[in-house]
């Protein structure tokens, strides 16, 4: 029997991921644009780590609801995310810079 806050709990899970799909299709959206403008270089790596973290909130909601449980991935997506963040914190730097 599910209690008030397993509902709470799954229903407050299917908002952050409906929420970050959403945040992941508008981020597909402006990779053409980071693409062509030179200060937005980063943006590309920004956008990766967005897309990752929709993935990781969908893996996430379904290791809640037991439908699939890897607990490996849980660890191994976050990382990639990390990276992400990095590269794009060193590729804006580099455009402040001039560099790029």
């Amino acid at each position: 029997m599910l209690t008030p806050y397993d509902w709470v709990y799954g229903i407050a899970v299917l908002t952050a991921v409906f929420l970050s799909v959403i945040a992941g299709f508008l981020a597909i959206s402006l990779f053409s644009d980071a693409s062509q403008k030179k200060h937005l270089r980063a943006w590309k790596w920004l956008i990766a780590a967005l897309v990752l973290f929709a993935v990781e909130e969908v893996l996430g909601a379904l290791k809640v609801f037991g439908v699939w449980h890897t607990p490996w991935l849980t660890h191994v997506v976050p990382s990639f995310i990390l990276v992400c963040l990095i590269v794009a914190l060193i590729k804006q730097a580099n455009v402040t810079r001039g560099w790029e």
